[in-house]
């Protein structure tokens, strides 16, 4: 249920029985040692398509580039500002909503997305507008607590690595083979959301590109175990009223 592999005719047929479309949100950054530059995109993406497919609803095309500005300190990083970022969203609400979409649900992978997702869907009260993170779903987070508990940590986590393992490629640990410096409660309440520092400082505290967390506990059959339980749990959050 791709929106860009269907043709207008199919499109409008489509809307004369369902007014639903679900929009993956990630980003292009860095995600360790053996974690793809794609990951937020990548997982973002494969949970909203396989869910889309099992609850009839399209899904728009992934929107990539998104603010990373904490992470340009590692190469292949490509970030946009806020203020883009919200214009951009701003646009393609306007021309689903122009169509006539009213269910719009945007599944999320990256969490400096959450802050500018939620102020521009603000602007939209006439349309049911929906936000979540593949990991708020419940049976999603009893399993990476399950299989990696403390050692999730916050960014280039083994749950999303094992996502784009499940589905693309695994790579070697390489400097990811030890454990990182476990974090703080503090730490990750002060910086839920990718509420990070400058570039050069973000890098120089992390400097493997993991914040916090062992990616080298990652495996392909949990991805696909967490792949599962988040497009069941998709599916059917996508289909109840707003």
């Amino acid at each position: 249920m791709r929106l860009d592999l269907a043709t207008w005719q199919e499109v409008d047929a489509y809307l004369k029985k369902s007014d639903a479309i679900i929009i993956p949100s990630g980003s292009t950054e860095q995600h360790g040692p053996m974690g793809l530059i794609g990951t937020d995109a990548l997982c973002a993406q494969q949970i909203a398509r396989e869910a889309g497919d099992r609850a009839g609803v399209y899904v728009a095309p992934t929107l990539a580039y998104t603010p990373a500005p904490f992470n340009m300190s590692f190469p292949g990083t490509i970030s946009i500002s806020e203020p883009v970022y919200a214009s951009l969203v701003i646009e393609i609400l306007q021309g689903l909503v122009h169509h006539g979409f009213r269910n719009i649900y945007f599944l999320n992978g990256h969490g400096a997305n959450l802050a500018p997702l939620k102020r521009v869907t603000a602007e939209f009260p006439e349309v049911n507008i929906r936000i979540k993170s593949w990991w708020d779903f419940e049976a999603v987070n009893v399993l990476r607590q399950d299989h990696y508990g403390d050692w999730e940590g916050m960014h280039a986590t083994p749950s999303e690595v094992a996502i784009t393992q499940a589905t693309y490629r695994t790579l070697p640990p390489g400097d990811a083979e030890l454990p990182p410096e476990k974090l703080s409660m503090e730490f990750i309440r002060d910086h839920s959301g990718d509420r990070h520092g400058p570039p050069d400082e973000h890098r120089a505290q992390f400097p493997d590109g993991r914040v916090g967390s062992h990616s080298a506990l990652a495996s392909a059959g949990v991805g696909q175990e967490i792949i599962d339980a988040a497009v069941a749990a998709l599916a059917e959050d996508v289909l109840k009223p707003g």
